[in-house]
């Protein structure tokens, strides 16, 4: 059976994100931020919303010199929810 997937795209032609912090850019308590600016759980909150309530995906795809894109991706039926 093929799903049905609403993607949302959002990018920028910035710098972009080094291979090193890319691949932690999801973990709690990670941040590129001076200490004291900033917690370092923004990305993982969101990453866990998606995954977890939504049943979708979070994906940062990222070229040196060329920008960041963040993709959501929410299946277009949700197969079984948990409710709090």
């Amino acid at each position: 059976m093929t799903e049905n997937y609403a993607i949302v795209r959002i990018q920028d032609n910035g710098p972009g994100v080094e291979e090193n912090v890319l691949s932690k850019i999801f973990d709690p308590f990670f941040t590129t931020k001076p200490v004291g600016k900033g917690t370092g759980l923004g990305l993982s909150i969101s990453y866990q919303i998606v995954r977890e309530k939504h049943q979708g995906e979070l994906i940062c795809t990222s070229k040196l010199g060329e920008g960041t894109e963040f993709a959501i991706v929410l299946p277009q039926n949700i197969r079984c929810c948990k409710k709090d």
